[in-house]
C-alpha cells in the first residue's frame, strides 16, 4: 500500500479529516524523515509505513484537545509531535525546540521543502530558552517525567496556558509527584489506529 493510501485509511479510522495538501505534506515529512534517518539517526522507527502509525497518527490524534494558536514543542527531536500538528493546524504557530544541532538542521530542511511557514525550529536547552511572549500550550512527547517537564518548562506558557504531555502508560507515582503550583486538568486515553499500545494525553495547568 502506498504511504498516501495508508495515511488515508488511518485518518479515516481515527475520524480525522485531512485535506489533500495536508496528506501530501504528512507523507512528504515521512519521506524526509526516512531519507535523513539513515545519516542522522533521528528515530528508531525505520519503516515509513510504521512512521505513519507511530509518528504521524500518534501526534495528530491530540489535535482536537489543543486550545489556542501558539505552541512550543519541547524536546521535539525530529519534529514530533510539532511538525504533524503544524500541518493539520495551519493557523497555529509552533516553536520546535531541541538542543541538538543536527535535529534543528533537519527541521529547517523540512520547513523549506514542505513550505511550512508556521514552524520555527530553535536550538536551545529548554531551561535556557526565554520567549518574549508566553505560549498557549507547552507540548512534550516522551520527553521527561511530568515533574521534570513542569520544573523545566514552567516559564514557557502564558498565565492561561496549558501543558500537554503525550504519554504511553501514565504512572500513579508521576501523578502524585507534581510540583506546586500545578494541577491536572484531565487525562485522556488516546486511540491510535493499528497501534496496540497505551497512549494518553495529560493536560496540566497552573492552579
Amino acid at each position: 500500500m502506498s504511504l498516501l493510501a495508508h495515511l488515508t485509511r488511518l485518518s479515516t479510522l481515527a475520524n480525522i479529516e485531512l485535506t489533500e495538501k495536508q496528506k501530501q505534506q504528512l507523507v512528504g515529512y515521512v519521506e524526509l524523515l526516512d531519507k535523513w534517518n539513515k545519516a542522522y539517526n533521528l528515530t528508531s522507527v525505520r519503516d515509513p509505513q510504521q512512521m505513519l502509525i507511530r509518528h504521524i497518527m500518534d501526534s495528530i490524534v491530540v489535535n482536537g484537545q489543543l486550545k489556542g494558536t501558539s505552541f512550543i514543542d519541547v524536546g521535539t527531536g525530529p519534529g514530533l509531535p510539532g511538525v504533524p500538528l503544524a500541518i493539520v493546524r495551519p493557523d497555529s504557530h509552533f516553536v520546535l525546540l531541541d538542543s541538538l544541532g543536527k535535529r534543528v538542521r533537519f527541521l529547517k530542511q523540512v520547513q523549506h521543502e514542505l513550505g511550512l511557514s508556521n514552524i520555527e525550529p530553535v536550538q536551545f536547552r529548554v531551561e535556557e530558552y526565554q520567549p518574549e511572549i508566553g505560549f498557549d500550550g507547552v507540548i512534550s512527547r516522551a520527553f521527561a517525567s511530568l515533574s521534570d517537564m513542569l520544573n523545566w518548562c514552567h516559564h514557557l506558557p502564558k498565565s492561561s496556558g496549558k501543558f500537554y504531555a503525550l504519554k504511553g502508560v501514565v504512572r500513579e507515582d508521576e501523578l502524585s509527584d507534581l510540583p506546586n503550583p500545578f494541577s491536572i486538568d484531565s487525562i485522556t486515553e488516546l486511540k491510535v489506529p493499528d497501534l496496540d499500545e497505551q497512549r494518553h494525553l495529560v493536560i496540566l495547568s497552573l492552579k
